[in-house]
């Protein structure tokens, strides 16, 4: 985990502070520092934070643009100084006020409006649940259950235990006749779905919905595994595009292992799965600390090389390692 994110740390990505790919970064950064000794990761995050005034990103009802506040809310529940945390109540606050009412469709933009796409579930629901939980302030929470269902309503498909990465892939099918599933796409979901439970009450009223779907996805999500431990980018048809893909990867390794360490699931029965991912993800680091064959920014399954990373990868990355290492602690 050290020399992954010192890799990153030393190579930092491009894109601008507050995006999505930076932002799931972060929590891996987030996740890292919880478990390390090394004061450096946390250090990097408080001084992105900072310079970033603690602001989302400008495109204000867009998911993707509020990933970031993840990391100001975990950050405000070590330092506790209220400018942390003041512009993202502002903004859920006005959020709060809206109806949330469109249609799910993939057209005219919605993406800028509703969380119409899988992805959505990783970037904005834990950040309405850590900022709920670091004020006390459940409505936030009931407006994060409100639309996680609502998305979940549309895209998950209860046959195969899988969400669609949005509505424009209900009809497609992969070349083997099976539908399209894509592996980071539900990497999103489960690992979102983590990150929601991880800061949920243990009484909120639909916790047992998020469990259930969180159980239904992990038995799913495990027998989709290769014999190499990597998840192919098309998970109903991996012989499509065979090559190792580590952001999905990580995403599953993270949230299974999170659920052996919660006791949502057992660890008999998941461990060799965890293990063997963790393992597939060892064999894609450069000697000098690159993370290869993550898939490039996507909407669907892709092609990766031992060459293509990004940092969402990284991310993904260090959130299952901090799982990992309190499994085997």
């Amino acid at each position: 985990m050290h020399r992954v994110a010192d890799w990153q740390l030393k190579h930092p990505s491009k894109h601008p502070p507050t995006h999505w790919t930076q932002a799931t970064y972060y929590t891996g950064m987030m996740a890292l520092a919880s478990v390390s000794d090394d004061q450096r990761y946390l250090k990097a995050m408080r001084k992105m934070a900072s310079k970033n005034a603690y602001q989302p990103g400008s495109n204000r009802l867009f998911a993707d643009d509020q990933a970031v506040i993840q990391t100001y809310a975990q950050l405000y529940s070590i330092d506790r100084k209220p400018e942390i945390l003041d512009p993202s109540i502002e903004l859920f606050d006005w959020m709060l006020t809206l109806p949330f009412d469109e249609s799910l469709t993939w057209n005219n933009n919605i993406h800028n409006r509703e969380w119409a796409w899988c992805d959505a579930l990783f970037m904005a629901p834990p950040a309405l649940a850590l900022v709920s939980q670091a004020t006390a302030n459940e409505n936030y929470l009931r407006l994060m259950d409100r639309l996680w269902w609502k998305t979940t309503d549309y895209l998950y498909d209860p046959q195969e235990n899988l969400y669609s990465r949005d509505s424009r892939f209900f009809e497609q099918r992969e070349p083997n006749g099976k539908k399209v599933f894509w592996s980071r796409g539900n990497g999103w979901v489960l690992a979102g779905l983590v990150r929601v439970l991880q800061a949920m009450p243990p009484d909120f009223p639909s916790r047992p919905r998020y469990e259930n779907l969180y159980k239904e996805m992990a038995k799913k999500i495990a027998t989709l595994q290769s014999e190499d431990g990597y998840w192919r980018s098309s998970l109903l048809d991996p012989k499509h595009l065979p090559n190792p893909e580590t952001s999905g990867t990580a995403f599953f390794v993270y949230a299974l292992t999170w659920g052996i360490n919660h006791d949502y699931l057992p660890k008999e029965q998941y461990q060799d799965s965890v293990e063997l991912g963790w393992n597939a993800l060892i064999q894609a680091i450069h000697p000098n600390g690159k993370l290869g064959y993550v898939q490039t920014m996507s909407v669907k399954p892709g092609a990766t090389s031992y060459e293509t990373t990004e940092v969402y990868g990284v991310g993904g990355f260090l959130l299952a390692g901090s799982q990992l290492l309190q499994m085997i602690r």
